[in-house]
């Protein structure tokens, strides 16, 4: 399984970007997505995570900012961030679950930079 995040890059505060996740298996294989950052120096913190039934749960700190999505059709997952900050510096990861022959597997993609900055 790979997944291939894209969509980083610079931006200024008050800015938006909208980052993607592409994912090599059907999107019915994967029991849950999520989107993690790592800041320089911190540890890697979930960010937006959507559970099988479809829910959607946010880091206190970007709910109403970033809003999290999938596209069962397109293999992919979505990160539309808006008003970012300076804090939302960090590499972004994607991450998928399942549950295969009764064992917890779990991919991650190689990040992607998020820099803001004015």
């Amino acid at each position: 399984v790979q997944l291939q995040a894209c969509g980083g890059g610079l931006v200024q505060p008050g800015g938006s970007l909208r980052l993607s996740c592409a994912i090599s298996i059907s999107m019915h294989a994967i029991n849950n997505m999520g989107w993690y950052r790592q800041a320089p120096g911190r540890q890697r913190e979930l960010v937006a995570s959507i559970t099988s039934g479809g829910g959607v749960n946010y880091l206190d700190s970007v709910k109403g900012r970033f809003f999290a999505s999938r596209d069962n059709a397109k293999n992919a997952m979505y990160l539309q961030m808006i008003s970012l900050e300076p804090e939302d510096t960090a590499v972004y990861y994607c991450k998928v679950d399942q549950i295969y022959n009764g064992a917890y597997l779990e991919y991650w993609g190689q990040g992607t930079l998020v820099t803001v900055s004015s």
